[in-house]
């Protein structure tokens, strides 16, 4: 088993748990969160297995009974988990109690968004500093604290490094992985958003290729100033030229980073 490396997110459950009842760890498939959140807990549930969900159907009490932390795992896989929860903190707020981690928002929303019981934080993919490829010497937290700390440093890690990490993902469970394999794998990763995800949130895809233009000229754009009608051109290069407009719908950004990307209509209806 490959050894697990601290993540941001750690630092702030080491503050957040002695103190509430329950933390959702939200973010994509992918980055982390069952392992972060398992090293935490002394009860899993995990309900992308349907006994499993069958088993808190029939006995939402359950949960109460469980000593220690309890992780909620896929918890958008039976959303009346949620307030079942909502509604355990409220009889016993004991710290530490739930860990819930979800990779989509559920399609039948709780009844209750869960605010003052439930606190929702972001996991995202591994930055370089969580990588361990080089020691950060500037911490953004002592600036904003106004310590000001000293300023300097060097990093190791040269342009073809760079990109050969850009090449890896910050994804922990396919960065180490053989060349091939990791190509393979992250290819696989976009199909299933593609093929899979939209349709599991409501959504039907009717163009796939026009979908997978858009993600990829919106990748293109990471960390730019890009407009959002030059991403668009980038997606359908037949648009350069037109008269351009603003095609905003709505589709479910907490599903997927991918989403926040809001395709136009032609790509994704709601069915």
């Amino acid at each position: 088993m490959a050894r697990y490396q601290r993540r941001l997110l750690d630092t702030e459950l080491d503050e957040l748990l002695p103190a509430l009842a329950a933390v959702a760890i939200e973010g994509p498939k992918g980055v982390g969160k069952t392992a972060t959140a398992q090293r935490r807990a002394d009860i899993t549930f995990e309900l992308d297995d349907a006994e499993q969900q069958r088993l808190l159907a029939a006995d939402p009490a359950r949960i109460n009974r469980a000593t220690g932390t309890v992780l909620i795992d896929e918890w958008q896989r039976y959303p009346a988990i949620w307030d079942d929860i909502r509604r355990s903190v409220d009889q016993n707020p004991r710290p530490g109690r739930f860990i819930l981690t979800g990779s989509a928002a559920p399609v039948v929303t709780p009844v209750h968004s869960g605010a003052g019981r439930i606190v929702q934080l972001r996991m995202r993919p591994m930055s370089l500093a969580e990588r361990g490829l080089d020691t950060p010497t500037v911490s953004l937290t002592a600036l904003l604290a106004g310590t000001r700390p000293q300023i300097e440093g060097e990093a190791s890690m040269d342009l073809p490094a760079y990109v050969e990490e850009i090449l890896r993902s910050g994804f922990p469970g396919i960065r180490h992985l053989p060349p091939r394999a990791r190509r393979a794998q992250l290819d696989g990763y976009l199909a299933r958003i593609v093929e899979r995800d939209f349709h599991d949130q409501g959504y039907q895809v009717r163009k796939p290729a026009t979908l997978r233009a858009w993600l990829q000229a919106y990748a293109a754009a990471t960390a730019t100033t890009t407009a959002y009608n030059a991403i668009l051109d980038a997606a359908n290069p037949r648009r350069i030229g037109q008269t351009r407009k603003d095609h905003h719908h709505r589709l479910p950004r907490r599903a997927h980073p991918a989403m926040a990307a809001r395709p136009d209509t032609r790509m994704a209806a709601r069915r």
